[in-house]
């Protein structure tokens, strides 16, 4: 296949709109990255770290990787202010193929995945205020071949949310930016205010900062590396800005001044929220925390109380707001597919009103409403999580590639710390993956199988396009 020119969409009209800001775009990485892995990884970390300030040490390098990452990546949207994110990185520094995996994959199970279990977990957070929204009975079942479906009241509300979150981002970027920014401005100002009641008014004791643990279940070095994974997993998604680049004002400046701004708040909360844990109880207590019951426990240490239904209601925003990031992201990925003759033709098509990847959006909604009603195929988001992992560092490694292959072009931006900072991030990425295929072989096998199962697909697309 012919790769697009450099000039932009090869439909010239419509046209996708440049709105957004760089506080939108930061907004955006806000609410991808912000999610359930601060509220139960820290009990993961302090089991694996023996030393309080090795936990938080952990904290910081992952925050470290991230920014590093998103400073590469801020250079690479910078370089090619196209829709799509890696999947234009990798199309341009390592070919088609390459680049159809990793929106395939995103597709499949990466943002339509991630929304369906974000949009079951949001029904059961609204559970706790109406039952019935929580309600797995079945109340019809539908018995295809090999996917089955079934149809309960949790996932009737999953559906819903998932829905009306299409709707409002199909309707254009004005409502979509302002429902999403409220709902970013609303997790963010939750964790902020239990931030300083916790530091203000809360009875912990900084001496728990500095102490140790006999939990650890590894020894000192090995722990902090092992603790590394699930730390980096909890940052993930720091990349989102980058899919909307081509709807980013002024993207040489915009995109990079989002990745940075997202990605540095996603750190100071990360690092002030596991500083606040363990002002609350020792490392010790910490890494013997129940399942779920982080924020409990922390509330209670604090306050005296156990603030459930506050927790509840923060819960939801939470999800919602996440829910809402990957809506919005994750088409502008099957759009750059489609409009390079590498997806279904339809889904390249922009709404001639709202200026938006309607298509898309609605066929990442309905892929996503078949993985809410079908047990078969949820694990298809387990199975390939590693590839959030695979695919950024793939990404990164296509800087030193456009680098060497067009060192005289325009680059609005370079990246910090070239070519230290994203080496070790392409390093630590490799690591991961790795470690994930020594550990959990038979799983990451399966992965790379739903992975390989797009390359037919992608034949398929490339005949049609090369007739």
């Amino acid at each position: 296949m012919t790769p697009p020119t450099e000039a932009g969409p090869t439909h010239a009209s419509p046209s996708l709109e440049r709105r957004l800001g760089p506080l939108d775009a930061a907004a955006i990485i806000l609410s991808n990255v912000i999610g359930g892995g601060i509220f139960y990884v820290p009990v993961i970390v302090a089991a694996l770290v023996p030393v309080a300030a090795g936990m938080l040490g952990v904290w910081v390098l992952g925050g470290v990787l991230a920014f590093a990452g998103a400073m590469a990546y801020a250079e690479l949207a910078a370089l090619r202010p196209r829709s799509g994110g890696e999947y234009v990185y990798l199309r341009e520094a390592f070919g088609p193929l390459a680049a159809f995996l990793t929106g395939w994959t995103s597709f499949v199970a990466g943002f339509s995945g991630a929304i369906a279990a974000s949009a079951l977990f949001l029904a059961d957070a609204v559970g706790r205020f109406v039952p019935a929204a929580a309600d797995r009975t079945p109340i019809l079942q539908l018995p295809l071949p090999f996917v089955p479906l079934v149809v309960t009241r949790q996932t009737l509300v999953a559906l819903a949310a998932i829905a009306l979150l299409s709707f409002i981002h199909m309707r254009g970027l004005g409502p979509g930016r302002l429902v999403h920014n409220f709902l970013a401005g609303l997790k963010v100002s939750g964790i902020l205010i239990f931030l300083a009641l916790g530091f203000a008014l809360g009875s912990g004791s900084w001496g728990h900062v500095t102490s140790s643990s006999s939990h650890a279940v590894a020894a000192p070095a090995t722990g902090w590396l092992l603790a590394l994974i699930p730390v980096m997993f909890s940052y993930s998604g720091w990349n989102a800005a980058a899919y909307v680049a081509e709807e980013i004002r002024d993207p040489g400046r915009n995109v990079p001044i989002a990745l940075g701004l997202g990605t540095a708040a996603v750190v100071a909360i990360y690092v002030a929220l596991n500083v606040l844990y363990l002002y609350a109880m020792p490392l010790a207590d910490l890494a013997v925390v129940a399942d779920g019951r982080l924020t409990d426990t922390v509330a209670e240490r604090l306050f005296g109380f156990v603030a459930g239904n506050i927790i509840a209601i923060f819960t939801i925003v939470s999800v919602a707001a996440g829910i809402s990031a990957m809506v919005l992201a994750g088409p502008r990925v099957y759009f750059a597919m489609a409009r390079d003759g590498a997806f279904l033709p339809s889904v390249a098509h922009v709404h001639p009103r709202y200026r938006t990847p309607a298509r898309a959006i609605w066929a990442q909604a309905a892929w996503s409403a078949v993985l809410v009603l079908s047990s078969t195929l949820s694990g298809l988001v387990n199975y390939t999580g590693f590839a959030v992992v695979l695919f950024s560092g793939i990404a990164v490694a296509s800087l030193f590639v456009l680098r060497m292959r067009e060192p005289d072009a325009d680059r609005p931006f370079r990246a910090w710390g070239y070519p230290f900072a994203p080496g070790l991030f392409v390093a630590a990425s490799a690591a991961m993956v790795l470690h994930r295929l020594w550990t959990e072989p038979s799983e990451t096998l399966y992965g790379l199988i739903i992975i390989g199962a797009g390359v037919p697909l992608y034949l398929a697309f490339a005949r049609k396009v090369n007739r």
